[in-house]
């Protein structure tokens, strides 16, 4: 390796040519990134006492293992640093079209400028001082070239070309002085020696933190830098390129990540973090000696397709894509490792169209019932990543339903019973899925669906405290607490689009209203199914509020069904489970009041706050603890203590913002080197729940495609 201090225009300038390789990822820095460099540029232009300004480093090692003539054009592969090159290329670019723009007014001349981004006596593969990958590739080359775009340009590239351009453009600052901070600009210049150097290796030391590449990115290396340049080539175009593409360019990454730990799930049969996804799959390759890379690239690809389908509803069969869109608007996403293997099980001709539209609605059912049953979701990732595995191929739909019939506690199938009494008395209207559940109430039945979508939220009942005379009439003597325990509730809401018109009028005037141009718009004339319980109406009270959401409670209960199988028939599965599982598991029932002690109704509280703050929060059990994920650990444990409970959170004990002082140093208390920065909390008494629920909440991790 040699490794000297370098300036860039100077890297870029002679006879030369970077080459991003086929298994780096696609040029993804964001308008942030740009952001941060131009001002850095800016300042340093302006500033004489700046004499040049540090961006990074450059990685590359020579295309070619042997010393090439002196008339051909060296190529160099890129290891590292693709980024920083990729982004002053359209700095340069843009620059060079504002200088012919500027008609000679600057002392910089733009054809010189130009050298920096070809070869000028190159032709060809060899025109271009930098070649990125696919999509890529070509809008750079466009660009440089002064060509058109192609018909699918890298949004990436174009986007960031013309932030650089309104840059220039809109800058108090001439051409020459921001060419001035350009040329101030110095990077470590990093060679690499194919005889001693494992680019392997250094790649995956210079990203160690993982800030900079996604773990599909890092996996995607692993998988092809290590093999033959035909074989990455052949393995890229024809597998990881279609699946990565696949994906789209929006959220590539974040959504591949996923994918990836899904597939894991599925191989592995647990679940690995998301921040360790990279580290498991190398161990998984290491582990398949029987395939080869091929093989498993070509696994990974079969799955991938599947992942696309689910995600963005991609199935041939519209009943199958309707079926799909149900599940995708409960944002069950846990569910992808079983529902592609249910779906291979479907293609592979294991299962019918039919049944496999019936484990799609199983799963339905099962996620909405626990979802208005308010039955913590922290172990349905671990309920789906085992499910397929708990089904016989010779009786594939009774296995499955049983195998969800049999769990109980908090992995429960809620029963009809269960399902609608909780219907009943539920706010339906502050129900993260309010607007689904009204859709498929409306929509039941119909050959020609409405578009929900179009509609408003009605409250029948107003939500204005201070009611009308006819509204007090209507309601009785207790209207306040009519108000106050029906309000929200199933059997008090309904769709319009006239919510303006309906305001606070008593329900008389809703039923009949007509609109300014006189055409009724009343619940009387409405086209909803949800409505026409009320056009016959003459009052609303307590008891039509009760009989309406009865009513829809009961169709909402045929609409969410659940398994129906014999007492046998379920004895004959319960047996089996018995048989074939001991329980080695620590679980919240058999071992919570053991570990909580006299704290278990606090911990119970404590919980049940923690687990409602997000739908794919993990809960794991261990003998003396309880941990809590999003993944990733955010509260490492809870643990009981003589007179408290104990919780190790990941915040930041420097920035936490404790106005009660609760917090304190983990550093402080464990004395271990994984304690170090983090916080620990005590909770005594239910009266500090709010405020230890707000130090949780600012332990929990932060959105980033999780």
């Amino acid at each position: 390796m040699l490794a000297v201090q370098a300036n860039l225009l100077t890297l870029l300038d002679g006879k030369k040519q970077f080459i991003i390789p086929i298994y780096q990822r696609t040029y993804s820095w964001s308008e942030k990134q740009c952001r941060q460099l131009w001002a850095d540029i800016v300042r340093t232009a302006q500033d004489a006492t700046i004499p040049a300004h540090f961006i990074g480093s450059v990685v590359y090692i020579k295309a070619s293992p042997y010393d090439t003539p002196i008339t051909t054009t060296p190529q160099m592969l890129v290891i590292d640093g693709q980024q920083r090159l990729t982004t002053l290329s359209l700095l340069i670019i843009a620059l060079r079209e504002a200088l012919k723009a500027s008609g000679g007014t600057s002392q910089v001349n733009p054809d010189e400028v130009g050298d920096y981004l070809i070869n000028k006596y190159g032709t060809g593969d060899l025109r271009h001082k930098l070649v990125l990958t696919q999509t890529d590739k070509d809008t750079l080359a466009a660009l440089i070239d002064e060509r058109p775009l192609p018909a699918t340009p890298s949004l990436r590239v174009v986007e960031n070309y013309r932030f650089f351009r309104h840059q220039i453009q809109s800058s108090p600052l001439d051409l020459d002085t921001l060419f001035l901070g350009v040329r101030k600009l110095m990077l470590v210049d990093i060679s690499l020696d194919r005889s001693h150097d494992n680019p392997q290796l250094i790649f995956e030391s210079l990203n160690s933190t993982g800030l900079d590449l996604s773990q599909a990115d890092l996996i995607r290396n692993f998988v092809l830098m290590g093999q033959e340049p035909t074989k990455q080539t052949d393995l890229y175009q024809d597998y990881w390129y279609p699946m990565e593409r696949s994906f789209g360019q929006s959220d590539a990454s974040g959504l591949f990540d996923r994918f990836m730990r899904d597939y894991l799930t599925i191989k592995m049969g647990r679940i690995p973090n998301m921040d360790e996804v990279y580290t498991e799959f190398k161990g998984y390759v290491q582990t398949q000696s029987s395939l080869s890379i091929e093989d498993v690239v070509k696994d990974v690809s079969a799955y991938a397709r599947l992942f696309v389908i689910l995600a963005f509803s991609k199935a041939q069969e519209k009943s199958i894509n309707a079926a799909i869109d149900n599940i995708n608007r409960l944002k069950v996403d846990v569910a992808y490792p079983f529902l592609m293997e249910a779906y291979r099980d479907f293609e592979e001709q294991v299962i019918s169209e039919s049944d496999f539209l019936h484990v799609l609605a199983l799963v339905e059912s099962y996620v909405f019932r626990r979802a208005i049953c308010e039955i913590p979701t922290n172990s349905l990732n671990k309920t789906f990543a085992g499910l397929r595995k708990l089904i016989s191929s010779d009786s594939y739909l009774e296995s499955l339903e049983a195998a969800l019939l049999v769990k109980d506690s908090y992995r429960r199938f809620p029963s009809d019973d269960e399902f609608v009494a909780r219907l009943l008395v539920k706010d339906v209207y502050n129900f993260r899925n309010r607007n689904y559940l009204l859709d498929k109430l409306e929509n039941d039945g119909r050959k020609e669906p409405m578009n929900v979508d179009e509609f408003t939220i009605e409250h029948i009942m107003p939500q204005n405290e201070n009611l009308s005379t006819a509204w007090l009439t209507d309601l009785g003597g207790n209207w306040k607490h009519v108000q106050d325990t029906y309000l929200h509730t199933l059997g008090n809401l309904t769709l319009t689009r006239y919510n303006s018109e309906y305001s606070d009028r008593p329900f008389l005037e809703k039923r009949d209203l007509k609109d300014k141009n006189g055409q009724a718009c009343g619940f009387a004339h409405s086209p909803l199914h949800l409505n026409q319980e009320l056009a016959n109406l003459d009052h609303w009270n307590e008891n039509e509020i009760k009989k309406r959401a009865a009513s829809l409670a009961s169709k909402a209960a045929t609409i969410w069904k659940p398994p129906a199988l014999s007492a046998s028939v379920l004895d004959k599965y319960r047996q089996n489970v018995s048989k074939s599982t001991a329980s080695t598991t620590y679980t919240y029932d058999n071992y919570a009041e053991e570990l909580m002690g006299d704290f278990f109704e606090l911990f119970d509280e404590l919980r049940e706050r923690t687990l409602a703050l997000d739908p794919n929060i993990e809960e794991t059990y261990f003998r003396y603890y309880v941990s809590y994920d999003l993944p990733g650990h955010f509260i490492y444990n809870v643990s009981p203590k003589q007179t408290r409970l104990r919780l190790v959170t990941n915040i930041v004990h420097d920035q936490v913002i404790d106005p009660k002082n609760m917090a304190s140093d983990a550093t402080k208390t464990y004395n271990q080197p994984w304690a170090h920065g983090i916080s620990v909390v005590d909770l005594k008494t239910e009266a500090q729940l709010d405020d230890v629920m707000a130090l949780v909440i600012q332990a929990l991790p932060k959105d980033e495609n999780l």
